[in-house]
């Protein structure tokens, strides 16, 4: 078939990637100069990045999708164990082994946390597990972590649960969190390590996906029209991927899905700023270093590019969860107090840039309605904001574009043979795929 991709982030590329491995014709049309979205290295200046993201163990179709693309991540990403390390204390850190083992060992040799505090954890843990990682859909972060000890929460529920859904605690849905824990933390061996990019962030997706492209690819091309059909500025295909925004896969499907459009249309969004620090000669204790947010205290997470193959002397320091920072104008000189006030420094530091992105996650709210994958037949949504139990991370992104190709190539079929019924694995919401 001929298929349309809409769009070049990371959701774009798996469905170009699925749907060409798969034998079919594909196009992609992506808006900016180069591929990569939210999660790309910063245009001009490859140095840096669009903000700091990582990656985790548990992210095995983006890992593989690397692969497929001749990138071997091991060479480009820094695998550590989970560690929450504060600056004036080691923080929980996770021993390798299987999951349900190495977490137990890692909370009891928490010494900074008192040995209730701790039980208290292993407890609360032991009841999610029996659960199924499942609570009610209208319970928040906060509510669902409410018997916790204060400790706990402050260094490990707060940090983690801003860090994945981008969503304060009070505000963010307990049952995204639960689904978020049991992959990284139960779902097997090395599934909780981190993996944090040592090269500029295009290396790892962007860059190799235009070279495999190749002429399937068009770049500086922002669609203006989606028609039944399905046409894509006035070119036929048989299927079509929206991987572009939310916000433009609403105006592009207002005419065609007006339910579905209204849905992606409403969704909030919640900002990401990263502040770049530049100090000579100095470094972090370890290449990530988690911090204690506060009044006065934006960053929750900060990293030292030179123990990640970067820029020595760089440091990025991370504000999830930015809106009422962005509000009041922005967030650079606490950020650059706060740095102060936590560390020493060889050299005093300057801010060396600010990047905010005020649209970087859709706020994961408990009950949250999100549009479901499946538009129409022959017509699929691929982004980290699709109806699924995943909050908006770059693995969600990536299984929602592999999703959406298998369902667009199983609507073509069904197509041509005539076949009405159910499309099986293909059908509903890609992030549902284990």
């Amino acid at each position: 078939m001929r298929a349309g991709v809409v769009g070049g982030g990371w959701a774009g590329i798996a469905a170009a990637v699925g749907l060409a491995d798969a034998g079919h014709d594909v196009t992609v049309f992506e808006m900016a100069p180069q591929l990569g979205g939210r999660a790309r290295s910063v245009a001009g200046e490859p140095d840096y990045d669009n903000g700091q993201h990582i990656l985790i163990g548990a992210y095995r179709d983006s890992l593989a999708l690397m692969r497929r693309l001749g990138v071997d991540p091991d060479a480009v990403l820094k695998r550590l164990p989970l560690a929450l390390p504060y600056p004036d204390e080691p923080g929980l850190c996770l021993p390798p082994g299987p999951p349900l083992v190495a977490f137990a060992r890692g909370v009891l040799a928490h010494r900074s946390w008192p040995l209730s505090a701790r039980l208290g954890l292993l407890i609360a843990a032991g009841g999610w597990l029996a659960r199924g990682f499942r609570c009610d859909a209208r319970l928040s972060v906060a509510e669902l972590c409410t018997g916790l000890p204060a400790a706990v929460r402050r260094d490990l529920v707060e940090p983690l649960c801003v860090a994945a859904l981008n969503t304060p605690a009070p505000q963010a849905s307990a049952r995204v969190f639960l689904r978020v824990l049991k992959d990284a933390l139960f779902s097997g061996a090395g599934s909780a390590d981190l993996l944090l990019p040592r090269r500029p962030l295009s290396e790892l997706l962007a860059a190799p996906a235009t070279t495999w492209l190749g002429e399937r690819l068009r770049t500086g091309h922002r669609v203006q029209r989606l028609e039944a059909g399905w046409r894509v500025d006035g070119e036929a295909f048989d299927a079509v991927v929206l991987a572009s925004t939310s916000v433009e896969a609403a105006r592009l499907t207002a005419a065609v899905a007006p339910a579905w459009s209204a849905t992606a249309q409403a969704l909030a969004f919640q900002p990401i700023v990263t502040i770049y620090l530049h100090s000579p000669g100095s470094a972090l204790p370890s290449p990530m270093v988690a911090l204690r947010e506060g009044p006065q205290a934006p960053a929750q997470f900060v990293f030292d590019h030179g123990q990640l193959g970067g820029a020595p002397g760089r440091f990025a320091f991370v504000v999830s969860g930015a809106a009422p920072w962005v509000e009041r104008g922005g967030c650079a000189e606490a950020v650059l107090a706060q740095a102060l006030r936590e560390f020493r420094w060889s050299a005093p530091p300057i801010i060396d840039r600010t990047l905010t992105e005020k649209r970087a996650t859709f706020a994961c709210t408990p009950g949250l309605a999100r549009p479901v994958a499946h538009i129409a037949p022959g017509l699929w949504a691929a982004g980290d904001y699709v109806d699924g139990p995943y909050p908006a991370t770059l693995e969600g992104a990536v299984r929602a574009g592999l999703a959406a190709a298998q369902g667009a190539a199983a609507d073509v079929a069904d197509a041509a043979t005539g076949d009405k019924g159910a499309k099986g694995a293909a059908s509903g919401s890609p992030t549902k795929t284990p």
